[in-house]
Formats: C-alpha cells, structure tokens, sequence
C-alpha cells in the first residue's frame, strides 16, 4: 500500500508543473476570454460592468458567413497540401543515411532562424508586381503582364503552405523513425507494390504523427491574420483579420473575445468527438483469433 502512494505522489509530482503551466496560461485565459464574450464593450476601448448576451447576437454580420467559409477552405487545403507532402518527405527522411537525414532536418528547421514576419515581407518581395518571379513568367508567355500575383487567396493558400510545411515534417518524421519498415518489405513479399504498400501498411502505421500534424497545421492556419494580412487583400480576409480588426482597431474586445470563443468551440468540439471515436475504437475487444 505504501508503495502504491509512494507511485502515485510520484506521478502527481511528474504531472504538476505541465498541469500548472497548461492550467496558468491555456485553461485561464481560456475562460477568460469566454467570460469578456458575455460583456457590453466600454467606449474607451475595455471591458464594460454587467453581463449580455448582445455581443454575441451582433456578430450576426452577413459579411461574416464568406469569411468564415473563406477560412475553413484555406485552412483545410494548407492541412492537406501540407500532409500530402510531408508524408513523402517524412519517409525519404527516415530511411535515408544519417548525413542526409541531417541534412534535411536542417534544411527543414532552417526557416525557423529567420523572423516570420522577415518570411512573409520576403514572400510580398518574390511575389510583387515587378519582382523576378513575375517578370520570368511573363517572359515565359505563362501569364499576362496584367496579371497580379498578389492579395488574392491563391497567394495566401500558397505562403500559408510554405509556413505551415514544416510542422507537419516534423511530426510526421517522428512517428516514421518508430515505423517498422520490414512490415513494408513483407507486404511487398505477399504480392502488394510499393505504392500500395506505402498506403496500406506505412499511412496506417504513422497515425498518430498524422493527427499531431494535422492539428499543428489546421489549428495556426485558422487564426493565422498576418499572412492574409501583407499578401492577401479585401477578399482575402480571414477570421483571425476580423479579430485583430475588433481588437485594435475598433477597440471591442467582448466582441474580438466572442469570434474567438466561436472559433474556439468550432475547433474544440470536433475533436472531442474525434478523440472520443478513436478510443472508443481502440478499446473495442479484439476477436479471440486474433488475441491468440
């Protein structure tokens, strides 16, 4: 009995700092900003007394809809353009050489010493109208010289790919180090090709690198507001630009709190659910064949 306690003040004392810290700076700011969601805005730009629920019944804006459609298909595309590649790239690293695995690794991680901001001016630079990117395709007879390559939602879906690749890499590359890659070879034994292969047995084996991806993708591309912000234009506004709007612009912040409660939920609430089918699926009993 005494060990028992000793194992489980143990475990608590392994958990407390992550459990403080998550509780410190995600759960508190969390309620937080759900409690400012049910309060009248004060006209020199704080928080107001009382409780409404008018804050949220004003975000009943028709131009609301498009955005919020415009930010669910862009962050939804970023997620799959981002895992499409850096499923490859994730096998290509696992299983070459040391010197070449730290190569890339590098190369990948190497974006990360410039400021994102930097990244993203840079990008506004290649992409400008007289910029060389735009000049050789012209010369190509690939576009008109009418053409304008930036602040439209294609550019946005193009930089947020480029700043979102490298958190579905790293993940993904993770999860295939841990791959048994015999189970490839024996699959290819049994009369599988390499591609079904690499879809049947690898996919299926990285599935827990392939749900850390998609979530270190969807989550940031739904809030992201600088990217849209120097490439995009009007019609590439987001929800995150409607909440930075609300903040320091009109100076609302029940009104910036209630988007990113909405936003919050959208997110939080189907994940649950997902995370709840996943274990349900996990914990179904195994057929006695398959136990033996």
């Amino acid at each position: 009995m005494n060990s028992n306690k000793r194992r489980l003040w143990g475990e608590w004392l392994l958990t407390a700092p992550s459990f403080i810290w998550l509780t410190l700076f995600f759960l508190l700011p969390t309620l937080i900003i759900f409690a400012i969601s049910f309060k009248p805005s004060d006209p020199l730009g704080g928080v107001g007394p009382g409780w409404t629920l008018r804050t949220l019944l004003s975000l009943r804006n028709p131009n609301y809809p498009e955005i919020i459609w415009r930010t669910a298909v862009l962050s939804i595309t970023t997620t799959v353009v981002c895992i499409a590649l850096a499923i490859p790239i994730a096998y290509y690293i696992a299983r070459c050489k040391a010197w070449k695995r730290d190569l890339v690794l590098f190369l990948t991680i190497i974006p990360f010493w410039t400021s994102f901001l930097i990244r993203i001016f840079a990008w506004k630079g290649v992409l400008h109208p007289d910029g060389l990117l735009k000049q050789a395709l012209v010369f190509c007879n690939l576009i008109s010289p009418d053409t304008l390559l930036l602040y439209r939602p294609g550019t946005v879906l193009l930089v947020m790919i480029y700043t979102e690749l490298p958190f579905a890499i790293l993940p993904l590359y993770a999860a295939a180090e841990k791959f048994d890659f015999s189970l490839i070879e024996a699959a290819m034994d049994l009369g599988a090709g390499r591609l079904r292969a690499f879809c049947s047995v690898f996919i299926p084996g990285i599935s827990s690198g392939l749900l850390s991806a998609c979530l270190m993708v969807l989550i940031p591309s739904i809030g992201s507001y600088v990217v849209p912000d120097v490439v995009g234009g009007i019609g590439s506004e987001m929800i995150g630009n409607v909440i930075a709007q609300k903040t320091f612009v009109d100076r609302n912040l029940p009104a910036a709190s209630a988007m990113a409660a909405l936003m919050t939920l959208s997110m939080l609430i189907p994940l649950l659910f997902f995370l709840r089918g996943n274990k349900g699926k996990n914990q179904e009993p195994k057929p006695a064949r398959e136990v033996v």
